[in-house]
């Protein structure tokens, strides 16, 4: 089993940044691809941006690009998602996650196997 804690969020202003960890604990050698997700009340969890196995290579989702930034350690088993210029639609609950198959990543939550409990972010205008 893998148990993944994120940290970091908080109430902000709009135009302000924020930087989210997620640490990882237990079984990470079976640990690929880490993503983001979003949750806002009332609507769908969805994608924010992946990192693959490597560390190389990240997806944003279009809401996001270009402002957000995420990266990993592997010596910390921790990822990391740096939002800049943040938004009142950037509020909702963050979620780690982490899939024990794909190396690439996926904008799909169906490949993850491990989530984390999230982390607020407000953002207020």
């Amino acid at each position: 089993q893998v148990q993944l804690v994120e940290s970091g969020g908080g109430l902000v202003q709009a135009g302000d940044s924020l930087r989210l960890s997620c640490a990882a604990s237990g079984r990470t050698g079976s640990m690929y691809a880490m993503g983001w997700f979003r949750q806002a009340p009332g609507k769908e969890r969805e994608f924010v941006a992946v990192v693959s196995w490597s560390g190389r290579n990240t997806y944003y989702g279009d809401s996001v690009e270009g402002r957000f930034t995420m990266s990993r350690d592997h010596a910390k088993n921790t990822v990391y998602l740096q939002m800049n210029s943040l938004k009142p639609e950037d509020t909702a609950v963050y979620y780690c996650a982490a899939s024990s198959s794909d190396v690439h990543g996926s904008s799909w939550r169906g490949m993850y196997d491990y989530w984390g409990q999230g982390t607020q972010v407000t953002v207020s205008s």
